[in-house]
C-alpha cells in the first residue's frame, strides 16, 4: 500500500473567465491555481473539488484535458501532475423533513458523470453557475440520483451551527432526512473531532473525514487525512471509505476544535462565552450561538467508542505558527518541499537550516499535536496560546 494525503473540501473562487462561483471565496481559487497550490506547495495527492458542477469550472477541465495537462484515469478522477482532482458539489438541502437547511458533499468518478448530474441538478436548482445553492427536492431522491451516477453522499461539517446536519438539519437523528444506507462517510467540521462525534452511536460504522474546506488557497489542507490505498484513484476512494481491501483512512488532522469558530456557546451580540442559555452577563443580550460542543452533549447517547477509528492528530496549519510569515514558509518551502514534508518528514536538523530553534520546537510539537490552545466560538476563530 502506498501512503497518500487527502483533502476533498476545496471551493472555486472564479472560473477562468472571471465570474464569481463561491462569493465568499479568493479570485485566486480557480481551479488551475488550486491544482497547482496542490501539486507544488501543499503535498496533496488527491483534492476534492466541490464546485464541479459549474458548467464553466467543468470547461477549465475540459481544457485542460484537451491540452493534455491532465488525464482523466480509468479508476475515475483526473490527474493533473502530481494531484489527482475528485469532481464534486455541495449542495443545500432543506426540504420538509428538515428543521434548517444542512449541506451536502457529492462526489463523482468522471467528468461525463459530473455533467450528467448537472444536467439533472439544473432542474431542482435555480442557479447553476454558483456554489451551494438550495436543492429543490427530497434528500433522499439526490441521495438516490448519486448513488444512479455511481457517486459517493457525504454530509457536510455535521455539527456546525449554521446549515449542517445536526446544527440545523434534524433535531436527533439524521434518519429524519437521510438514507442511512446511502451515505458513504461524514465530514468532522473545524470544530468537532473523532472523540467528539463518535459519543452519537449513529456514526459508528461510517468513516470520519477531516477535510479544510478551503475559501483561499493558503487554507487548503487546514484540515486533511493520510490514506492507505494502491493509487490515488476515485475507485481506491471509495474504497476506503467502505474500508475494503485494506483500504483505510490511517490518521485524520485536523485543528484542535477548540480552534474552531463554533466550538463553544457564545454571546450572538458580543461573542461572550455563554456557559449555558440565558442572559450574556457581559452584553445583556439573550441571543446565543450554540457551540458544537453544547450540541454534541445534547445528543451523546453512547461512552462506548468503536476500535476501528484511526488518530485523529490536532494540528494547526503553519501559518498559525506565531513568527512562520509567509517569506519564511517560502524558504522552508524552497529548502524542504512541500507542507506536507514540512509537517511530517522534516528533521529538526533540516528545520535549523531555515528557521530559529524556538520555531523549529514549534513545528515539530505541532506534528505530535502538542500546542495549546484558546476555545473560539460564535464564528471567531481560537487562537493559540502565548506560552506556545
Amino acid at each position: 500500500m502506498n501512503t497518500f494525503y487527502i483533502d476533498l473540501h476545496v471551493h472555486i473562487g472564479r472560473t477562468m473567465y472571471g465570474d464569481p462561483v463561491k462569493i465568499t471565496a479568493s479570485d485566486q481559487l480557480t481551479l488551475t491555481n488550486i491544482m497547482n497550490e496542490c501539486s507544488e506547495n501543499k503535498g496533496i495527492d488527491m483534492v476534492g473539488v466541490i464546485d464541479s458542477h459549474v458548467p464553466d469550472v467543468q470547461a477549465e477541465i475540459q481544457h485542460l484535458l484537451d491540452q493534455g495537462e491532465a488525464i482523466e484515469l480509468e479508476e475515475g478522477g483526473i490527474q493533473y501532475k502530481s494531484t489527482t482532482l475528485i469532481l464534486g458539489t455541495e449542495i443545500e438541502i432543506y426540504d420538509e423533513n428538515c428543521y434548517g437547511p444542512l449541506h451536502v458533499l457529492c462526489y463523482f468518478p468522471a467528468l461525463h458523470q459530473m455533467q450528467q448530474f448537472t444536467v439533472w441538478l439544473s432542474n431542482h436548482m435555480k442557479n447553476i453557475t454558483l456554489s451551494t445553492q438550495r436543492f429543490y427536492g427530497k434528500a433522499v431522491e439526490l441521495q438516490k440520483k448519486v448513488k444512479e451516477l455511481e457517486g459517493l453522499f457525504v454530509p457536510a461539517h455535521m455539527f456546525t451551527p449554521f446549515k449542517s446536519l445536526y446544527g440545523k438539519g434534524v433535531q436527533q437523528s439524521l434518519i429524519e432526512v437521510l438514507d442511512p444506507a446511502l451515505i458513504d462517510g461524514v465530514e468532522l467540521g473545524l470544530s468537532a473531532d473523532t472523540n467528539m462525534a463518535d459519543k452519537l452511536s449513529e456514526l459508528h460504522d461510517y468513516t470520519f473525514l477531516t477535510n479544510s474546506d478551503a475559501h483561499s488557497l493558503p487554507k487548503i489542507a487546514r484540515e486533511y487525512q493520510q490514506i492507505n490505498v494502491e493509487k490515488a484513484t476515485f475507485k481506491e476512494l471509495k474504497r476506503v471509505l467502505k474500508n475494503q481491501d485494506n483500504r483505510r483512512v490511517a490518521a485524520n488532522f485536523g485543528m484542535n476544535p477548540r480552534l474552531g469558530k463554533y466550538y463553544q456557546t457564545t454571546c450572538a451580540k458580543c461573542f461572550h462565552p455563554v456557559l449555558q442559555e440565558g442572559v450574556c452577563k457581559k452584553c445583556g443580550s439573550k441571543d446565543y450561538i450554540k457551540g458544537v460542543s453544547e450540541r454534541i452533549h445534547e445528543l451523546q447517547d453512547t461512552n462506548t467508542f468503536p476500535r476501528h477509528r484511526p488518530p485523529y492528530i490536532s494540528q494547526v496549519p503553519l501559518e498559525f505558527l506565531p513568527h512562520l510569515g509567509p517569506k519564511t514558509l517560502r524558504k522552508l518551502l524552497n529548502q524542504i518541499g512541500t507542507e506536507m514534508k514540512i509537517i511530517h518528514d522534516a528533521t529538526r536538523e533540516e528545520l535549523l537550516e531555515v528557521v530559529a530553534p524556538h520555531l523549529a520546537d514549534r513545528i515539530l510539537a505541532n506534528r505530535s499535536g502538542q500546542l495549546s490552545i484558546n476555545a473560539g466560538g460564535g464564528g471567531r476563530y481560537g487562537s493559540l496560546s502565548k506560552e506556545t
